[in-house]
């Protein structure tokens, strides 16, 4: 017999009548996954439904990368202060460095606003099939903790690594990755913002620093203002976070530019009368934005393979039997600065609708101390459109007159995965760009694709704002108009931002506030198209695509080496031979030509600069080059410090760029003090290696990923080189002896023609499929990218067979 609560009723203790018997609570989802695993540790997902499938990846994903997968989620909860430290500096490898304490403060906020739990339940966020995998793909990181021993040096006794991950925290992992390219730039400066005091009026010295004796104070001004700044003082102060006209939309600095090269195939100038996709993203090596390898099967209803971002249930890059596609960073914009000008200095503000002021919101961080843990109270400030910032350096600092905020179009979706999921049921180009579009999810790249019919894709179909060209004229400030004129981006006045100078919206788009496919760029054709991280302008030199909103990229304008080299090999090979083979594409990956060297070679003019600096061994050496970045080239290591410090514009080149012929020029290089000093300076650069002059280039540039051997590799700079196969050394760890340990750049490539069975796949993933150095899948594959090696990767059940290392049936 069981007893019914008591309860006091009127003064008497006395049972509580019997309530009635609810029904059971559901348990917990029971999940079904196969996982089989092929050579290099590559996982072939099975399972009957949505929530098993990511139930699979989870447990597949949790084991390939524990460490980082346990880096995202202290990300994702707003704990990186609590276990490792507030003042600890935090870099993703992509996003602008921040402090520990930064990134928590405004995580923290994201929580305690309930952002992510809110886009759950709109429209903008994600479907019931994205929704059940994610909360399998949270059960089987569980699942794998629950059942393993973590054997990662790195995190091995981290106590915040437990099997008490939840959908939550995978939803605000994936949230915070479609902000990389927006609000994630300004996460210091969000934390920094603060009105402005007697003992700090907020008036920065930064008209100086950038060569100007004052900013403008009337749109007349700003042509003359942005004439005489300091462009390199410019670069370096926009740092990541702005100027698609001063570099690539992620990055502005050249130490941290991030890109891709991807070419698509079409049937005509396809040997096999098929498609075919050669994609090749340029990512970190270690840490958040690694890639491993999944293929994901609901029998009957969807196949799909090829590569994820670590905490991405669903296939970001990769192929099914009708079509592939990969992606490049686009250089259009996903957010706008609005500049609110105040009454006095302070928060508040006059708009059409009367005085607001900006909320200060207060934010409660827990911090690692010597002996236990503290609690930090910082403040953020945010208006309706977003975070105010603090970046005197970006022209947007928080004065007595006027402060900034961010609108970013990222921040009010959660269709990332859908969008991604869609894509890989795609039966051709033109129905993959029609679910992207659905999706409506798509963060910060351009799509390349290629289709089994023969139809190749070029489309930046990304989330952009919707700011046409006549919107950001009639709503700029005057120092909107500076950043424009700049960085391409316009800054727009927030007193009107919730009125005339508010965002649009198009009817086709998925959601208010960002431009639908009659306003993006994108384009079908039978030959080929490609890009490497320059505009939407030119996918084919037959093909520009203009007449676009500025905010997505310039037209007519100038491409850099990087992608001048990526469109030659196809011209090439064309001019040569026809056709492009499944061997011939595939073959780009490893020619390592570089752009820059075949045009400065021309007419002995890199030789004649080299002879006047009078370093005889040095020129032999160059005399003798190859003009390549193959690991066994001798001269490179001259030719990469060279680039590295030469001129640039019309100090560098005889001929400029012609938007006529854009892929010819500029050219002719230019004998002059500055280009010979850069030459001497870059021959001593390499003789303080200790290397001999003559040493091939894998003797400086070697494998440098935790746990990699210093092994040689090919490739090189990227867009000053003219490289495809671009490699960068970014804070390695090891492998130091070496002059250019390798820590960043190609990553999961793929090479994907189409037979008459299906799609045939090729693929390296350079860093392996473990970070865990004692695994022997940690470093295979970096052997393999080091000998110029591809991975036949198995697709079917056959080939999956044939690679059969192990299967383990979940749960």
């Amino acid at each position: 017999m069981s007893l019914a609560p008591l309860v006091l009723l009127g003064g008497v203790l006395s049972a509580a009548p019997a309530a009635p018997v609810a029904a059971a609570e559901p348990g917990p989802p029971a999940y079904d996954a196969t996982v089989r695993i092929t050579e290099h540790g590559i996982p072939h997902i099975t399972a009957p439904d949505w929530g098993s499938l990511g139930y699979g990846s989870g447990w597949a994903t949790a084991g390939e990368a524990t460490c980082t997968l346990g880096d995202i989620l202290l990300s994702a909860r707003g704990e990186r202060s609590r276990w490792l430290g507030a003042d600890k500096t935090y870099d993703d490898g992509v996003s602008k460095p921040t402090t520990n304490l930064d990134s928590d403060v405004l995580v923290g906020d994201l929580h305690n606003r309930q952002v992510v739990e809110k886009l759950l339940d709109s429209p903008a966020g994600p479907s019931a099939r994205a929704k059940e995998m994610v909360r399998g793909y949270a059960a089987g990181v569980n699942e794998w903790l629950r059942t393993h021993e973590v054997t990662d040096p790195v995190c091995a006794e981290a106590p915040y690594l437990k099997a008490d991950v939840t959908e939550i925290d995978v939803w605000y992992g994936v949230y915070l990755a479609n902000l990389i390219a927006s609000a994630g730039q300004f996460v210091g400066e969000m934390n920094a913002a603060s009105p402005p005091t007697l003992t700090d009026p907020g008036l920065p010295d930064l008209p100086g620093a950038l060569g100007l004796p004052s900013l403008p104070t009337t749109a007349a001004e700003v042509p003359a203002a942005a004439a005489k700044m300091d462009k390199k003082a410019m670069r370096a102060s926009l740092g990541h976070s702005l100027g698609h006209s001063l570099g690539h939309s992620l990055g502005r600095d050249p130490e941290r530019a991030f890109g891709s090269n991807a070419t698509a195939i079409g049937g005509e100038a396809s040997s096999t009368g098929g498609g075919m996709l050669l994609g090749n993203p340029h990512f970190p090596w270690q840490g958040r934005y690694r890639f491993t390898q999944q293929h994901l099967t609901i029998p009957g209803e969807y196949d799909v393979a090829g590569a994820s971002l670590i905490g991405s249930p669903a296939v970001n890059i990769g192929w099914n039997d009708d079509v592939a596609w990969s992606h490049t960073v686009s250089t259009a914009y996903r957010f706008t600065p609005y500049e609110y000008t105040t009454v006095g200095p302070g928060t508040r503000y006059l708009t059409p609708d009367g005085m607001k002021r900006a909320e200060r919101r207060q934010v409660e961080v827990t911090v690692k101390t010597a002996t236990g843990t503290r609690t930090v109270t910082e403040d953020l400030y945010r208006t309706p459109e977003g975070y105010v910032i603090d970046s005197p350096s970006q022209l947007m600092a928080w004065g007595p007159t006027s402060f900034w905020a961010i609108r970013d179009a990222n921040a009010e979706h959660l269709r990332t995965i859908d969008t991604f999921l869609g894509m890989g049921a795609a039966s051709s180009v033109g129905d993959l760009l029609e679910r992207q579009d659905a999706g409506g999810g798509m963060p910060w790249v351009n799509t390349i694709a290629a289709d089994r019919h023969g139809d190749a894709l070029y489309a930046d179909h990304s989330v952009v704002p919707h700011v046409t060209d006549e919107l950001a004229s009639r709503c700029m400030t005057v120092v909107g108009r500076l950043l424009n004129v700049v960085a391409g981006l316009p800054g727009l006045d927030g007193n009107r931002a919730g009125s005339s100078c508010a965002w649009g919206s198009d009817a086709t788009a998925q959601r208010p506030g960002i431009f639908g496919d009659e306003h993006l760029p994108d384009v079908v054709r039978r030959d080929w198209v490609m890009n490497a991280n320059d505009s939407h302008w030119l996918p084919n030199p037959d093909a520009p695509l203009e007449g676009y909103p500025a905010i997505i990229g310039c037209e007519r304008c100038e491409r850099t080496m990087r992608t001048q080299m990526v469109a030659r090999y196809v011209t090439d090979q064309l001019a040569a031979h026809g056709v492009e083979t499944p061997e011939s594409l595939a073959g780009h990956e490893y020619d390592n030509r570089q752009r820059t060297a075949e045009v400065m070679m021309a007419d002995g003019a890199l030789d004649r600069v080299c002879r006047l600096t009078g370093e005889k061994e040095a020129c032999a050496v160059l005399a003798g080059w190859d003009g390549r970045s193959d690991a066994t080239s001798r001269g490179t290591a001259i030719f990469t410090e060279f680039v590295q410090r030469a001129p640039s514009g019309a100090r560098l080149w005889r001929v400029p760029f012609d938007a006529d012929d854009p892929l010819n020029t500029p050219r002719g290089l230019r004998t002059t003090p500055s280009t010979v000093k850069a030459m001497k300076d870059a021959i001593a650069a390499v003789e303080s290696t200790g290397l001999p002059i003559d040493s091939p280039w894998g003797d400086y540039q070697v494998a440098a990923d935790r746990g990699a051997p210093p092994l040689p590799l090919g490739g090189g700079e990227g867009d000053l080189a003219g490289n495809a196969n671009a490699l960068a050394s970014r804070n390695p760890a090891q492998n130091l002896d070496h002059a250019r340990p390798i820590t960043y750049g190609s990553s999961h490539i793929q090479a994907v023609s189409f037979g008459p069975d299906g799609a045939e796949p090729r693929t390296i993933l350079t860093y392996g499929q473990y970070e865990d150095p004692s695994s022997p899948w940690s470093s295979d594959q970096t052997r393999l990218f080091s000998e110029e090696k591809w991975v036949d990767f198995p697709w079917t059940d056959a080939q999956i067979d044939a690679d059969l290392v192990e299967t383990v049936h979940l749960p």
